[in-house]
């Protein structure tokens, strides 16, 4: 008897944890309002002003639920690391909102980015084992893919950009599905080919090539172009990271400096640029240059502290500011470089500090993950997924991004990669008589099953 109510007991336990992931991966990945109406924002909006007390408190709630949760997890102290460089980040920009122009804004912003990094972070110890990991993901993106698709379908004023929208008329016929803009349904779609692919090495081959195929089929008819062109390009750079992985550090980073310096050197070079439009490239980068060249220009009069976190675009000081009579660039909702974007919130002790923990400190991980005996399908997922946001911060914003997939689900790659790094599998030694619980030396650990000691053989799966 006492057997069969640990059994329920663990049976309602996982019941618990699948509903939970996906409440959080619903909320990141669908929202509380899916299929937004594009007629219903407006250029001259401060973004201060478009603050909602349900959604505070829905994320208030969901983050207590999941804190208390993990908490009850062994690996709770793997939570949230590294400790002493995110608790510099956090002060820093905390320091840095007393000079915005509304700091209570400024710190609301923050405390809700601190509750993003602790869901994603949550996300991999939720799940019992890895098995139900990739089964909880092939659920969520299945739902989350045909949604997408049933806007395509039956909704498409409000899942297909229409020339009657209200903003970027030039985007119409590009798919959003259910989110926002095209730009961001056509990240989450990489993300979803990236868990797709995962799937088919995790036992669910047959659901994982319908989730690759669907999401990369609605990419391609989403628009946008960069994201298109990086999943092949991203393929290749994790391949020869696994392989090569000093030749793939040295292309990493090479890669992210060198396009930064070309993207912002033809925002405020007019040679280069237009040595770039005789080589058949579009110097402005779909009209990025404009909101380039006014992040520089802030960026030079406030280098070391910034402007607060989140407090300079689509605020009532740029719209009345002398610059928005000479360009249409103060209405941008943000730098759409995230490195940038880094200099704005708290200048260059954030920029470097961002750097450090989203770029240095995974090439390590990521070097000793892929050195490690552990399930090698999950540190490659991590790894795509990281090092697709990377380099696509260098035409978006995505970091700390309080809302929507991206900015949550680099957070679990990276966080992932981590584990997959530091941690140590507890494993049980199977078909042995009197078998013991037995700590294997492994460098990395599928960050799924740190909850207990488990019935596991690490292999190696090509």
């Amino acid at each position: 008897m006492a057997d069969r109510g640990k059994s329920v007991a663990a049976g309602k336990g996982s019941t618990f944890a699948g509903f939970l992931f996906l409440a959080v991966f619903g909320y990141f990945w669908i929202g509380l309002s899916p299929f937004p109406d594009p007629n219903a924002t407006s250029l001259s909006t401060p973004y201060g002003s478009t603050s909602n007390v349900f959604n505070q408190l829905i994320v208030i709630a969901m983050s207590a639920v999941v804190l208390g949760t993990v908490l009850q997890n062994p690996a709770r102290h793997l939570l949230l690391r590294p400790y002493g460089l995110l608790m510099g980040l956090l002060v820093w920009l905390l320091f840095t909102g007393l000079f915005a122009g509304d700091p209570s804004a400024a710190f609301r912003r923050l405390v809700f980015a601190i509750l993003v990094c602790l869901c994603a972070n949550a996300m991999l110890f939720i799940p019992r084992n890895g098995e139900q990991f990739a089964r909880l993901m092939c659920l969520g993106l299945t739902f989350t893919i045909g949604l997408s698709y049933f806007g395509v379908l039956l909704l498409p004023h409000l899942a297909i950009h229409q020339a009657s929208d209200a903003l970027e008329q030039s985007l119409a016929g590009d798919w959003r599905g259910h989110f926002g803009h095209k730009n961001v349904a056509a990240a989450a779609m990489v993300y979803a080919v990236f868990f797709g692919l995962y799937a088919r090495r995790s036992g669910h081959a047959r659901l994982g090539f319908l989730i690759t195929l669907s999401a990369g089929f609605f990419v391609l008819h989403a628009g946008g172009k960069t994201s298109a062109a990086m999943l092949p390009a991203i393929l290749l750079l994790a391949w020869i990271l696994e392989r090569w992985t000093k030749l793939g550090v040295v292309m990493l980073l090479g890669g992210l400096v060198g396009l930064n310096l070309i993207l912002l050197t033809a925002a405020v070079s007019p040679s280069f640029s237009s040595l770039l439009a005789s080589a058949g490239i579009d110097p402005t980068f779909t009209d990025r240059g404009s909101i380039w060249r006014l992040a520089l220009s802030a960026i030079a009069e406030r280098p070391i502290i910034g402007y607060g976190f989140q407090s300079f675009w689509q605020t009532d000081a740029l719209f009345n500011s002398g610059q928005a009579m000479t360009t249409w660039a103060v209405t941008a909702a943000n730098s759409h470089n995230g490195y940038v974007e880094q200099l704005i919130n708290g200048g260059i002790p954030a920029l470097v500090m961002t750097f450090i923990w989203l770029v240095v400190l995974p090439v390590g991980y990521a070097r000793r993950a892929l050195a490690g005996s552990n399930d090698i399908a999950l540190t490659r997922l991590f790894l795509r997924i990281w090092l697709f946001s990377l380099f696509l911060a260098c035409l978006e914003s995505p970091f700390f991004g309080n809302s929507g997939p991206i900015w949550f689900t680099m957070l679990i790659a990276v966080f992932g990669l981590r584990l997959q790094a530091n941690a140590g599998l507890v494993v049980k030694e199977a078909d042995a008589p009197g078998s013991r619980v037995t700590p294997v030396p492994a460098p990395r650990i599928d960050a799924t099953v740190l909850r207990r000691p488990v019935n596991l053989i690490l292999s190696r799966r090509l």
